[in-house]
């Protein structure tokens, strides 16, 4: 896929946009003044894999926290701000790497004048944030396409910035429905080239938001759109982590352990399930690329499985370990999770970094 063309920023010493991978973010649910806990959730969400974290500043000392959290924090943060300016430059000013914010919701120009002057001052970069479900009535009302809406509105919004000389920017336009999300980053994209932080946003339990966000920003990604991403999903933002690794992986866009296993039939002689997530659970962590393929039967593996690095085709009673399409032996059907992991440990140590 060709990636869009954008100008690259800096967050803390993650670039986002330019020619850099696609970033993962996430966000605390837990009360920033609450610095501990807040702390142990960004370092969890990191050790995840996160490359930035959000958090929510909602009053002064939420702001006055960021100065304690921020020297324990294992990667760059991000805070989210809406309607007081002083509170962005409170941020700015405790060490924050990023703000989140609506130009429109925070006050006068001079207010906005103000926030970028600190931004500038401080090298901090800013998101302009617009969502589908809180548009502001002069752009919905204009408007009739949503898409369209919300696109128009953060071009306006971000001309405030620019006004002020300011393009440190990163833009999102996210909302709950995937296609009306979908077509308003194709519009964006088409428009202008700061980089863009993709979502379906409001996206709901993990199994519904794994889904959508998978439609949606997979299918912006695969059109060579978007340089950041959050899979927001309603509980453990650990989990919003793992999703948006396992969808960079899809589509070929970060490294890791991609398993490949058959949704079994009548053929299939020996459980496969089990096997897989055994193998699933082994494997999780492992920054290696590797394909993995888990066959239910000859017919599955390994011919339609030839371009995994290892795997294993069940038989009656055993399992039939190859490589690259080579096949290498038969173990018995008991053996197979213990005899693949060996063949994965060896990958590992050979092809590790």
């Amino acid at each position: 896929m060709e990636k869009r063309t954008t100008r690259r920023i800096m967050v803390g010493n993650v670039p986002i946009g330019g020619d850099a991978p696609v970033s993962i973010q996430s966000m605390t649910n837990t009360d920033t003044r609450d610095i501990a806990a807040t702390v142990r959730q960004i370092n969890e969400l990191a050790a995840a894999g996160a490359d930035l974290v959000r958090l929510a500043v909602f009053d002064a000392d939420a702001a006055a926290a960021i100065r304690a959290i921020r020297p324990r924090a294992a990667v760059p943060l991000v805070a989210d701000i809406h309607f007081d300016y002083r509170l962005a430059i409170a941020a700015i000013e405790n060490g924050i790497d990023k703000l989140r914010i609506n130009p429109g919701n925070i006050g006068s120009d001079d207010r906005v004048g103000e926030v970028v002057r600190c931004a500038s001052e401080h090298g901090i970069p800013i998101r302009v944030g617009v969502n589908g479900g809180s548009l502001d009535k002069r752009f919905s009302e204009k408007y009739p396409d949503k898409a369209e809406a919300m696109v128009e509105s953060a071009l306006y919004h971000v001309s405030l910035l620019e006004k002020h000389g300011f393009g440190d920017t990163v833009i999102s336009v996210k909302c709950s429905d995937v296609p009306t999300m979908f077509r308003a980053y194709r519009m964006l994209a088409e428009r202008t080239d700061y980089p863009l932080h993709l979502g379906v946003t409001e996206a709901g339990t993990e199994r519904r938001a794994l889904v959508k966000s998978a439609a949606g920003i997979g299918a912006l990604l695969l059109n060579g759109i978007g340089d950041t991403i959050r899979v927001s999903i309603t509980g453990d933002p650990v989990r919003e982590v793992s999703a948006a690794k396992e969808i960079l992986q899809s589509l070929g866009l970060r490294r890791g352990v991609d398993i490949v296993s058959c949704p079994t039939c009548g053929r299939n002689r020996v459980p496969t399930l089990p096997v897989v997530e055994e193998i699933t659970r082994r494997t999780e962590g492992l920054n290696v690329p590797i394909r993995i393929a888990i066959m239910g039967c000859a017919v599955n593996g390994p011919g339609e499985a030839a371009d995994a690095d290892v795997g294993v085709a069940m038989g009656e009673g055993k399992g039939l370990l190859f490589a690259k399409g080579k096949k290498l032996r038969s173990v018995p059907a008991a053996e197979v999770t213990e005899a693949l992991m060996a063949l994965i440990e060896e990958f590992v140590r050979e092809n590790g970094s």
